[in-house]
């Protein structure tokens, strides 16, 4: 029982390390466009961001329930599993952060969930129906929608200010983007804090101090509220620069609509015990913003990567939770090892991250990272076909080559004679 003790201890703590990593992972998703767009100042934008996402933990239980006993069986689930869960999901956030990717933290957690179970008693293990309905479907769809929905949202939001003066337009726009950020973190709150509800509320079934299918204790969502909050508040300025930064160029009215979408998919989604990924939804929110914009464009190739990620984001989570898994269930030594491993493997990418260091400083200087990137094939065709400004003719055909052979001085009208 000793063992068992401190085994349910040490996931605890390392379900509330996930969750730490989680808010600072995701600030990007509630704050990114408020901070790029000049609407608030990056430090007081992340607090505010923190607060709300406290507020946001006690709200609903409903995606806390989906992790706790929908995604897999409890019976034969042992605290070693979700242990190895956590350590596979922790070092994707971890890595991606390291790059500037937005990933789905909730994806992260769920692989490695997925993983740990399969190879601790096999696929049997996993309700496949679940993960398919409740994981797999909104992972696709809410990109999608979202994207959709604040591209309708940002033409719309044009439209409506076409008569407004430009000044007063951007004002009342900031100060909606504010509430709309605003709405995105509590959103936040009410999906990713309850993951960690459910993963720990999990672990305390597997161990017994739970009944099956019980809701998670208070001292779980107070714990998890103040982890994803402290977490939101140190800031991921890595992330938060590629996707105010590097996925388009946002103006105010963009901004309002992208997290107004976003903000509104998530909080449907939570109502419905959607494990739905707030990166995805927000990201989606914003690239459709961005094309939402006459003239407005997506670096693509920013993009692509951020999906080659997202693809990545189940399975390699859940593989280095299987090996954890193999390690774990070795006994005391086991554990002790991955718990080595893991803080290793932080403290390395955490060095590694002080040789270029992106903070509230420095977090939107234009020449950041990213900004400069190939803005991609589809990016380059809507340019070639956006007809040129009035006024440009003359300077475009100054730049056309005359054929080979031509007396391009002949093409030139000589001046009038003077009399």
């Amino acid at each position: 029982m000793e063992h068992i003790t401190l085994l349910l201890a040490i996931v605890v703590v390392t379900a509330l390390v996930f969750d730490f990593t989680n808010g600072f992972h995701d600030t990007a998703n509630a704050m990114a466009t408020t901070i790029s767009t000049g609407a608030m100042k990056p430090k007081t934008a992340v607090a505010m961001s923190a607060v709300l996402n406290l507020v946001g933990a006690f709200l609903s239980v409903e995606v806390a329930k989906t992790i706790s006993s929908g995604l897999v069986n409890e019976d034969g689930i042992q605290p070693e599993v979700i242990f190895a869960a956590l350590v596979g999901a922790i070092l994707w956030n971890l890595l991606t952060w390291l790059v500037g990717l937005p990933s789905s933290s909730s994806h992260a957690l769920m692989g490695g969930l997925i993983g740990a179970t399969v190879a601790s008693v096999g696929v049997g293990g996993v309700n496949g129906g679940v993960v398919v309905t409740k994981v797999l479907i909104p992972a696709v769809a809410a990109p999608l929608v979202a994207g959709i929905a604040a591209m309708l949202a940002a033409r719309l939001t044009y439209k409506a200010g076409a008569n407004i003066d430009e000044k007063t337009g951007r004002k009342g726009y900031r100060a909606g983007q504010i509430a709309s950020a605003g709405l995105v973190s509590l959103a936040h709150g009410t999906n990713d804090a309850q993951k960690t509800m459910g993963i720990i509320t999990l672990a305390l079934v597997a161990a017994g101090a739970l009944a099956p299918g019980s809701n998670p204790p208070v001292w779980v969502i107070v714990s998890a509220g103040l982890a994803i909050a402290l977490g939101t508040y140190l800031g991921g300025w890595r992330i938060i620069r590629t996707m105010g930064k590097g996925l388009t160029d946002l103006q105010p009215q963009q901004g309002f609509a992208a997290q107004t979408s976003a903000a509104a998919v998530i909080l449907a989604s939570s109502n419905l015990g959607f494990s739905l990924s707030t990166t995805h939804s927000c990201s989606g929110a914003v690239m459709g913003a961005g094309l939402g914009r006459k003239g407005g464009v997506v670096r693509w190739s920013t993009a692509t990567r951020m999906f080659v990620a997202w693809g990545l984001t189940l399975p390699a989570a859940g593989l280095v939770a299987a090996g954890s898994e193999l390690v774990t269930r070795q006994g005391d030594w086991g554990v002790a090892a991955v718990v080595v491993f893991l803080i290793a493997s932080c403290t390395a990418i955490w060095f590694i991250s002080r040789r270029q260091v992106v903070d509230h400083t420095n977090v939107n200087d234009v020449d950041a990272e990213g900004t400069d990137e190939p803005a991609g094939v589809v990016t380059t065709a809507i340019a070639a076909v956006t007809p040129p400004p009035a006024g440009t003719v003359t300077d475009l055909k100054a730049t056309i080559p005359a054929p080979a052979g031509e007396d391009t001085a002949s093409t030139t009208p000589a001046p009038a004679a003077t009399v």
